[in-house]
C-alpha cells in the first residue's frame, strides 16, 4: 500500500513507519520538526530507523502544502500521529494544542475529502477517559470528561473524525494508546525522566506521593495493533491499545532501579494539575477486532530501553 505517515520522525511514528518499510510498504513521511524538545533526537530517529525513507518537513495546518503532496501521491491511507504531545505542556501552552491537535487534524481531513482519500488511522490517547471513567477504561465510556487540555484536543480530533465519517465517508479507527514506552521515546516521558536522574545522581519528582498506576505498553506492541489497524478497514471505530496489566509507578521504578544497578532519590510531590491516577486499558474489542496481543512484559521492556538508552546516551 501507499502511506503517509504524519508524525513520522516522532516516537510512534518512526517506529510505525520503519516497520511499514520492513513489509514492503510504500510511505511517505512527514514532520514538522519543532521544537518542543530536542530536535537531534528526531534527527536521530529518522537516520536510524528510515534510511531512504522519503521525509518532508511539513506542517499539517499548512493546507496548501498538504494538498500539492496529496496530489502527488495516491495515498491509500494516512497514518496519522503528528500532534503536539503531552499532557504536562498543555498546561503552559494550550494553544499549541489547539493548533496541531484540532485544526492540523481538520485540515488533513479538509484535504483528504478535497483529493478522494478515504481512510485514516489516527493515533489518540487514554488520557480522553479522564478521571470520571471506571477502570479498566472500555470503548463505550463516555469520555466527555477531560482533565487536561491535551485530552480535550484529542478527543475532539476523534469527534471530528467521525463528522467527517458521517459526512464523507473517510473510515477513521482511532487508537487510543496506553502509556507507551521503549528505544527511542521523548526525552520529556517518564522511562528517560527516570532513567536521566538514576544515571546523574539527580532527585526525581514523583508525583501523588509514588500512589499512581500506569498500563505501560512497548512500543513494538503499539505498532502491531496500529498495523493490524491499517489492514481492517473498519468504517468508524475507537480503540483501546494497551496491555491491559496496570502498574503501580513505584514498582515500575523498581524495575529500572533494578535493570540500571542504582537506586533513585525520589522528590515526592502531590498530584500534578492535569494527571489522572490510572490507567487501565480494556483491549477486548482490540483482541476481536484485531487480533491484538501485546507480547511484552514489563521487565523486558525496561531492558530494551535501557540497552538503547545507554547506547544513545554515549
Amino acid at each position: 500500500m501507499k502511506l503517509l505517515v504524519t508524525g513520522g520522525a516522532g516516537f510512534i511514528g518512526s517506529a510505525l513507519a520503519a516497520r511499514l518499510v520492513s513489509e514492503g510498504h510504500d510511505i511517505v513521511v512527514i514532520d514538522n520538526f519543532n521544537e518542543y524538545y530536542d530536535v537531534s533526537l528526531k534527527h536521530a530517529r529518522v537516520a536510524a530507523l528510515l534510511p531512504g525513507v522519503l521525509i518532508h518537513t511539513m506542517d499539517i495546518t499548512d493546507k496548501v502544502a498538504l494538498r500539492e503532496l496529496f496530489l502527488a501521491h495516491s495515498f491509500d491511507v494516512v497514518c496519522h500521529l503528528a500532534g503536539q504531545a503531552g499532557v504536562r505542556y498543555s498546561v503552559e501552552s494550550p494553544e499549541s494544542y489547539i493548533s496541531a491537535n484540532i485544526l492540523g487534524t481538520q485540515t488533513l481531513f479538509e484535504v483528504m475529502r478535497e483529493v478522494g482519500c478515504k481512510r485514516m488511522v489516527f493515533a489518540s490517547t487514554s488520557s480522553v477517559y479522564g478521571t470520571s471513567t471506571q477502570a479498566p477504561f472500555s470503548e463505550d465510556a463516555r469520555a466527555d470528561c477531560p482533565v487536561s487540555i491535551y485530552a480535550a484536543t484529542k478527543r475532539a480530533a476523534e469527534m471530528i473524525a467521525y463528522t467527517y465519517y458521517h459526512q464523507y465517508q473517510i473510515e477513521t479507527t482511532c487508537l487510543r494508546f496506553f502509556t507507551v514506552y521503549g528505544p527511542w521515546s521523548r526525552p520529556d516521558m517518564a522511562m528517560i525522566t527516570f532513567a536521566d536522574a538514576l544515571m546523574e545522581g539527580e532527585p526525581m519528582n514523583v508525583f501523588n506521593q509514588g500512589d499512581l498506576k500506569r498500563d505501560f505498553t512497548y512500543i513494538d506492541d503499539i505498532v502491531s495493533g496500529f498495523v493490524a489497524a491499517i489492514e481492517r478497514p473498519l468504517g468508524y471505530q475507537i480503540i483501546n491499545l494497551g496491555n491491559g496489566a496496570p502498574v503501580a509507578l513505584l514498582d515500575f521504578i523498581s524495575c529500572l532501579e533494578s535493570i540500571l544497578g542504582r537506586t533513585i532519590h525520589k522528590h515526592f510531590l502531590p498530584m500534578q494539575i492535569g494527571d489522572v491516577y490510572e490507567t487501565y486499558a480494556d483491549i477486548t474489542k482490540a483482541k476481536a477486532v484485531l487480533n491484538y496481543s501485546p507480547k511484552t512484559d514489563l521487565a523486558t521492556g525496561v531492558a530494551e530501553f535501557v540497552r538503547w538508552y545507554l547506547s544513545y546516551r554515549e
